[in-house]
């Protein structure tokens, strides 16, 4: 079971449709203990980060940290990536869970925000996509739909970026944890081509 957090924040209808669409059995949750008893976890979200705190006062952050730990697939999407580096400048307050370093950052000025429809994504030199199991069978160029206002910075485990008022991290991948600032289940067969690599990562 497929358990789809919801912490008031995010289109969990469109997510789990796409889910149900490859065969999925995903339920949307904002209880701790189906979080930790389920198979795979993603974290969809959009608007403000401050949206993020909820995970900390429920109970869910210590149960997807549990549920990490003991290997299971993570999937952040939009807010749900950007909760996965230290924080965001959006809400200085609120802690991300800082599997990865850095701040999530405003697009600079002169850069219209928000950033909204279709982007293409690079992947870093270093990998080519290659080492990146989320990104297998996506090619370079492809076009995903982003709208977000907070950018996450390029990092170590950055295997997509996407260039707009400069490049950020379009997906990430660390182990067992993943995620992408743009929304796969409005991306079309890219979207739903990264959603069944994530379906399809073995415990």
């Amino acid at each position: 079971m497929i358990a789809v957090i919801d912490y008031k924040a995010g289109n969990l209808t469109s997510v789990i449709k796409a889910l149900g669409a490859l065969g999925a059995d995903a339920v949307s949750t904002e209880d701790p203990a189906v979080v930790r008893g389920a198979s795979k976890i993603i974290l969809p979200g959009v608007g403000h980060f401050q949206a993020t705190r909820l995970l900390e006062q429920s109970g869910l952050t210590a149960a997807v940290r549990e549920s990490i730990g003991n290997g299971v697939p993570f999937l952040g999407i939009c807010v749900g990536l950007q909760w996965l580096y230290a924080g965001s400048t959006e809400a200085p307050a609120v802690h991300g869970l800082g599997i990865f370093p850095g701040e999530c950052e405003h697009f600079p000025a002169g850069v219209q925000a928000p950033h909204v429809g279709w982007n293409s994504l690079a992947f870093p030199a270093r990998s080519g996509g290659a080492d990146s199991l989320l990104m297998r069978g996506v090619s370079d160029g492809a076009f995903v739909y982003y709208t977000h206002s907070y950018r996450p910075p390029v990092v170590e485990h950055t295997v997509a970026v996407t260039e707009y008022g400069g490049p950020f991290s379009a997906a990430v991948e660390r182990g067992n944890v993943m995620g992408v600032q743009f929304h796969p289940e409005k991306s079309g067969d890219t979207g739903l081509r990264v959603l069944r690599n994530f379906l399809e990562w073995a415990c």
